[in-house]
């Protein structure tokens, strides 16, 4: 069964592009170092449907093969140096894992 890991991020005003740049290419070049990680898609909301994201305004969705597999993800090197600049970038965050047939 995939995993779906998703997390929002209420990104802090003061965010400059290359910051967030950085941070987007760390989180996409996961999927060919940490096993288990098919997929990371990140971007911001529907501008239709933003009013409702409660002030989030980044979502990462990664895909994983198994339940099992979250566990590498998290203390994976690779993960942790995606996470390094989470708290330069973020007032907050939310994580949520859901688990779908394959």
């Amino acid at each position: 069964m995939a995993i779906y890991h998703i997390v929002l991020f209420r990104l802090k005003p003061s965010v400059n592009k290359e910051l967030l740049d950085e941070f987007t290419k760390r989180a996409t070049a996961m999927p060919s170092q940490v096993p288990g990680l098919l997929k990371i898609n990140i971007g911001p909301p529907l501008a239709a449907t933003a009013h409702r994201g409660k002030g989030f305004n980044l979502a990462l969705v990664a895909i994983l093969e198994k339940p099992e597999d979250l566990t590498g993800y998290a203390t994976h090197p690779a993960h942790l140096h995606a996470q390094e600049l989470r708290e330069q970038l973020c007032d907050d965050t939310l994580a949520y894992d859901l688990e779908f047939p394959s």
